[in-house]
């Protein structure tokens, strides 16, 4: 793992939002994609703004867990928007940096994901799942 950089590993195919987008919609790409972290970019897709986690739709989860039902659970995740739960503060890294500095940085920030940034633009991300496909031999 020492050799290899964030960019032989990183997943370079990023589903993304825009910060004023529903959370049904957030949702509904994590279940689909079966995928944990959303990038979340400005309203003119520029500017990285913010990230969005399953942790932050376990909301829903909850509301469904407190009687509320599946329907309802929906409801209540389409009355929100993204900008309204998703972490500001976004730790990036690039596709140079090696992978064990990256690996180190996200337990050392008990984060799931950096998203992967070179010269101002999205170009990857790297999750916990990237180190797992690692050890069972896939990357």
């Amino acid at each position: 793992m020492e050799a290899k950089k964030v960019r032989d590993v990183m997943t370079r195919d990023v589903t993304t939002l825009k910060r004023n987008e529903k959370l049904t919609l957030a949702d509904d790409l994590m279940k689909l994609g079966r995928i944990r972290h959303l990038p979340v970019f400005d309203d003119d897709g520029r500017a990285l703004v913010g990230i969005v986690s399953q942790r932050d739709l376990f909301r829903g989860a909850l509301a469904q867990a407190l009687g509320y039902g599946q329907y309802a659970s929906r409801k209540l995740l389409d009355t929100f928007v993204v900008k309204e739960v998703m972490t500001t503060e976004v730790i990036t890294t690039k596709p140079d940096t090696p992978l064990a500095e990256a690996a180190s940085l996200m337990i050392e920030r008990k984060i799931g994901c950096l998203p992967v940034v070179e010269n101002g633009r999205l170009v990857g991300i790297l999750t916990e799942g990237d180190f797992v496909a690692i050890a069972a031999g896939k990357r």
